[in-house]
């Protein structure tokens, strides 16, 4: 088994897309329009779905705002350089809510950002975590 995708319902398709792909770097994999359940489904991520995990941006057609609730964590993404992917990320209008720097009670140096439809999105510096995190796939890398 292997995790192929984690589904976020967004309200505006179009922000969505400029910000995964425009300001984090990810591609437009695929998109497709299903009239008849008036949804549209968008697939992004830093490589090939056979080969990596994605996001699906869902876009119902008749919703503008979802209610994110208190289950919600964050999604996480390893960068190279996280003072300079958070200022490329604000040059571009991206929302920085936490600056870069270590983390509480620990080492780790992190950063948050937040997508048009309010998700966060942790941004981790790699190197300064454990081991595990070391090892993480090069498209983790792709941002920064």
């Amino acid at each position: 088994m292997r995790l192929l995708h984690t589904m976020l319902r967004v309200g505006d398709l179009e922000a969505s897309k400029t910000f995964y792909c425009d300001i984090l770097g990810m591609k437009l994999l695929r998109q497709k329009d299903y009239p008849g359940g008036k949804f549209t489904l968008a697939f992004v991520g830093y490589g090939d779905e056979a080969d990596h995990s994605v996001l699906e941006l869902t876009y119902n057609w008749d919703t503008d705002s979802y209610d994110l609730g208190n289950g919600y964590g964050h999604i996480a993404l390893g960068v190279d350089d996280i003072y300079g992917t958070c200022e490329a990320i604000k040059a571009q209008g991206g929302n920085v809510v936490r600056e870069p720097g270590p983390m509480k009670h620990g080492s780790t140096v992190i950063a948050f950002v937040q997508d048009p439809d309010g998700y966060k999105v942790e941004l981790i510096q790699l190197g300064t975590q454990g081991s595990a995190q070391k090892e993480k796939a090069p498209e983790a890398q792709a941002v920064g």
